[in-house]
C-alpha cells in the first residue's frame, strides 16, 4: 500500500485543489456510453473501460498542471454500494474487489501523473454515495442503519491507497452521520457533502447550517470538513447565511444547470450551463467562503467548467 496523505492532506493547507467534473454526465452524454444505474464503475468490468476512465482522469489533470494546483482524484464509485452493486449482478466479494480496483487505478495514474505532468500533491478520494436516489430522500435510515450500510465499502477504501473518503451527494443528514462515524472506525478521514434544492435547503427541509452543526455535535467535528455538490452555484449561495460554520465549508462541485433536482430528473437532454458564467459564480463564492479550496463540477460540467473555475479562482490564492 502506498497511502502518502491520509494522515496529512495537503488540501488542508488551504492552496487551490481541482478535482473533476460530473464523471457520470460526461460519460452518458458526452462520449456515448451506457451506465446502468448512473454506475460508473462498472466501467471497471468492461473492456477497454480503465483505459476510458483513465483518459478522463488525466484531461482534469492536465488542467491542474496548466494551473500549477493540487489534484483530487475521485474514485468512479459514487454507486458501488451494496443495494446498487446487487441491482447490477455483483456479488458481495466481487463488490469490494471493484472498489479496490477503483483505488488501484487511481493510485497507478497518481504515479503516472507524478512522473508526466510533476504533480506534487494529487489525493486519491474513495467517494461514497447514497443509499437511495441522489436527487431525492426516499426511504430514510438511521444513522445507526446508515453507518451499517457503508461500513463495508469504507473498509474497502481503507484496505488501499485511498486518502479520504468523500461522502457525495448527501440529501437528509442520518445518512451522512452514519458514514462520518463508519469512516472514523475504519481509521478514515471523511468529507461530507450534501446537496441542497433551489432554496438553499436539503431535500428534507432542513437547512444546511443545522445538518453540518448537527453532524458535528454527533461526532465531535470528526469530518475533516464539508462540502455542497449537485446545486447550481445560485442556489448554494442561498443556504449561506454569513455564521462561522461556513468555515466548515471546503469544498464545492456545483451542477452546471440551474434547473431544479425534479427538472433535472426528468431530463432528457444534457444542460450545460455557461461554462465562462460558471467560473465567475465559483470566484463569488470563494469571497464569501474563504475557506473553499477544493474545487470542482457536477452534473452537466465537464472539463470547460473546471478550467472555467481555475482560471476565474486560481489568482484568489496566495502563495
Amino acid at each position: 500500500m502506498a497511502t502518502l496523505f491520509r494522515d496529512r492532506l495537503p488540501q488542508l493547507d488551504g492552496r487551490l485543489f481541482l478535482t473533476d467534473g460530473g464523471q457520470e454526465t460526461t460519460f452518458v452524454f458526452h462520449d456515448g456510453l451506457a451506465l446502468p444505474e448512473f454506475a460508473a464503475f462498472d466501467l471497471l468490468r468492461r473492456d477497454g473501460g480503465e483505459a476510458h476512465l483513465a483518459a478522463y482522469y488525466r484531461s482534469y489533470a492536465a488542467i491542474a498542471a496548466h494551473d500549477r494546483v493540487g489534484l483530487i482524484l475521485e474514485a468512479p464509485t459514487w454507486r458501488a454500494s451494496s443495494d446498487w452493486g446487487q441491482r447490477l449482478g455483483y456479488a458481495p466479494q466481487a463488490l469490494d474487489a471493484a472498489n479496490r480496483r477503483a483505488i488501484a487505478l487511481l493510485a497507478h495514474l497518481r504515479d503516472e501523473l507524478r512522473g508526466s505532468l510533476g504533480l506534487d500533491a494529487v489525493v486519491i478520494s474513495g467517494c461514497v454515495g447514497p443509499r437511495g436516489d441522489g436527487y431525492k430522500p426516499g426511504q430514510l435510515m438511521s444513522a445507526v442503519e446508515a453507518e451499517r450500510y457503508h461500513r463495508r465499502q469504507i473498509e474497502s477504501f481503507s484496505q488501499g491507497d485511498a486518502d479520504i473518503i468523500s461522502a457525495m451527494t448527501m440529501n437528509y443528514v442520518e445518512e451522512a452521520l452514519g458514514i462520518a462515524r463508519a469512516a472514523r472506525r475504519a481509521g478514515m478521514p471523511v468529507a461530507i457533502s450534501f446537496t441542497v434544492e433551489t432554496d438553499g435547503r436539503l431535500p428534507t427541509g432542513q437547512t444546511l447550517r443545522a445538518a453540518i452543526e448537527h453532524v458535528d455535535n454527533e461526532t465531535g467535528g470528526y469530518p475533516i470538513y464539508y462540502m455542497i455538490n449537485c446545486a447550481h452555484p445560485v442556489h448554494i449561495e442561498r443556504a449561506l447565511d454569513g455564521g462561522l460554520w461556513q468555515n466548515r465549508l471546503r469544498g464545492l462541485r456545483a451542477n452546471a444547470s440551474a434547473k431544479s433536482h425534479a427538472e433535472l430528473d426528468q431530463a432528457t437532454e444534457l444542460d450545460s450551463g455557461n461554462p465562462a458564467e460558471f467560473g465567475r459564480q465559483y470566484a463569488h463564492l470563494k469571497q464569501r467562503l474563504p475557506q473553499l479550496n477544493v474545487l470542482g463540477g457536477c452534473c452537466g460540467t465537464d472539463t470547460r467548467h473546471v478550467a472555467s473555475v481555475a482560471a476565474e479562482c486560481a489568482g484568489l490564492f496566495a502563495g
